[in-house]
């Protein structure tokens, strides 16, 4: 019985709010006494039938009830009392006098709640997208029939299809509480076709038990919705499986652009640089930079700033790894341990500088509007628009990477040195600039990589102490010198450890990806991909 009197107030107001012309009209005396002199359930039923009527003039009563100016007149009467002076709610009439036996009105959760729905009713005719959207956000919690002739108003006049879905799915949950099966079984299917996960919890109400008999006693109408609820699972299933595939992708476009420099200089020049993370940091910290000049000096200009600070973090980078190749590594080539020390402690250097100069903190680095929010593909699956663009963006680096190597005479002179340096030197190739010029090259896409992960997370002094392990497991595995191998060898690893993270845990996850490239590289020690050609050790 507790569950079907709320049921029958909804359909008491229904009908009155049906009753009048076209099913619009002002609201009644009747329902603003009910407001001030009713119990609970009377002032539910007189709040849903005001919304159902969809009257400004309504908002001044409803008003008075949020804020406790709706007073009470001997049980008959209903009075708006702003502590100094009293007029009739219903008339609008001012009183000569103030009463002296004014009765404040008690509310519950209940009526807060459906005074909610009201303002949110009344809030479907504005003009303003926005708010019409917080509004039907707003009615999905307090769907009744009462409403529904709202509801098809607002469907009606409304052109913007996110709220137009949100208006279907309310109207949906609406009636799943009329009196005529037909329209609570159409309901059910509309409710089980939009894979939201709310939907699914509307639907299991009815599932649900009263002591020994179900909440919903027709049984065509609990298969019904058991069937609807299936179609739920099933979609945010498939949201999920498709989530994991795009931050696996996510995550592999980052260890790409980490580890497409190191492809070049670890890849193609046979240098072990530690350093290579901290030459993506300095990347990010440029971007950093960037976005406090234009802030602070060009504040117009604040959307376009990642734009202006990608080729401000590659030229950071290239002249930071350029000096450390001419001063360092150039005379450390053939000797691997003497320069994996010496670049791990370039990298502790370059660390400290960072630390002094920007502090030991974390800084943020802000997205811009059209980097911020992202795009709703499936119920529980949303695309953040800074992934989708570090996606973009590493294609378009690999490309030019394909390009720069395999279209011109830099990248001839650095697939002859890396082939054969002698026989490079021996018809003419300057080996040392080369080396130099790849060097620098390679360092300059870390930077990018930095400035590409300033969109995603903070910046710190340790950001590359993050990727340089999967950096050099992304180059091995997808074979030494290899672009094409580190291209796969990034996505594949991506997905891989996503995939797995889901079944066993972020640290499982990386022990068995570790375990699998000690395997791979057992079997195969050349990599995916093996160099074609004769070499000549150096």
């Amino acid at each position: 019985m507790t569950f079907m009197r709320p049921a029958l107030l909804a359909l008491l107001s229904l009908a009155i709010s049906l009753a009048s012309p076209l099913g619009f009209a002002k609201p009644a005396p009747e329902l603003v006494l009910q407001l001030a002199t009713g119990d609970n359930d009377a002032k539910v039923a007189a709040l849903y039938a005001i919304a159902g009527s969809a009257d400004p003039e309504a908002l001044p009563i409803l008003e008075a009830l949020r804020d406790d100016t709706l007073k009470s007149l001997g049980g008959k009467q209903a009075i708006i009392f702003d502590g100094e002076t009293a007029s009739d709610a219903i008339s609008g009439e001012k009183l000569a006098k103030v009463p002296d036996e004014l009765e404040d009105v008690v509310s519950n959760n209940r009526v807060t709640n459906a005074l909610d729905g009201a303002f949110a009713a009344l809030a479907l005719s504005s003009a303003d997208q926005s708010e019409r959207l917080e509004a039907v956000k707003k009615l999905q919690d307090s769907a009744n029939p009462a409403i529904l002739p709202l509801l098809d108003k607002a469907l009606a006049t409304e052109s913007d299809p996110q709220i137009a879905k949100l208006l279907r799915l309310t109207q949906a949950a609406a009636q799943l509480q009329h009196p005529d099966k037909a329209i609570r079984l159409a309901a059910i299917q509309t409710l089980g076709g939009s894979g939201e996960p709310n939907a699914k919890v509307l639907l299991g109400a009815l599932l649900e038990k009263e002591g020994s008999s179900y909440r919903e006693a027709d049984e065509a109408l609990r298969v019904a919705a058991q069937q609807a609820i299936n179609s739920i699972n099933s979609h945010l299933k498939l949201g999920e499986a498709a989530g994991g595939l795009f931050t696996g992708l996510s995550l592999g476009s980052i260890l790409l652009l980490a580890a497409l420099g190191l492809a070049i200089t670890y890849g193609l020049m046979g240098v072990i640089n530690m350093a290579h993370g901290e030459l993506i940091m300095i990347g990010a910290y440029a971007a950093y930079a960037v976005q406090n000049l234009i802030r602070a000096h060009a504040p117009d200009l604040f959307e376009f700033y990642p734009l202006i600070a990608i080729p401000v973090s590659f030229c950071a980078s290239a002249l930071v790894g350029v000096a450390m190749e001419r001063l360092v590594i150039r005379h450390l080539y053939g000797r691997p341990l003497e320069t994996l020390l010496a670049t791990w402690g370039i990298s502790l250097m370059l660390i400290q500088a960072v630390r002094s100069l920007f502090g030991a903190q974390n800084v943020m680095v802000e997205n811009p509007a059209w980097l911020s929010g992202g795009v709703q593909v499936m119920s529980n699956l949303i695309l953040p628009y800074n992934r989708l663009a570090i996606i973009a963006f590493a294609v378009l680096v690999v490309i030019g990477m394909g390009l720069i190597l395999s279209r011109t005479r830099l990248g001839l002179f650095v697939r002859a040195v890396t082939q054969n340096r002698q026989m490079a030197s021996c018809v003419g190739v300057a080996t040392p600039r080369v080396d130099t010029m790849a060097f620098g090259l390679g360092s300059g896409i870390a930077g990018l990589a930095g400035c590409a992960l300033s969109q995603v997370g903070n910046v710190g002094p340790d950001l590359g102490q993050s990727y340089i392990i999967d950096s050099f497991m992304v180059v091995v595995l997808g074979g030494v010198g290899q672009l094409a191998g580190t291209v796969y060898a990034a996505l594949g690893l991506g997905v891989l450890n996503k995939l797995l993270e889901g079944f066993a845990g972020a640290v499982l996850a990386k022990i068995a990806v570790l375990v699998f490239i000690i395997i791979f590289i057992q079997k195969r020690p050349q990599g995916l991909f093996a160099v074609k050609g004769r070499f000549v050790d150096n």
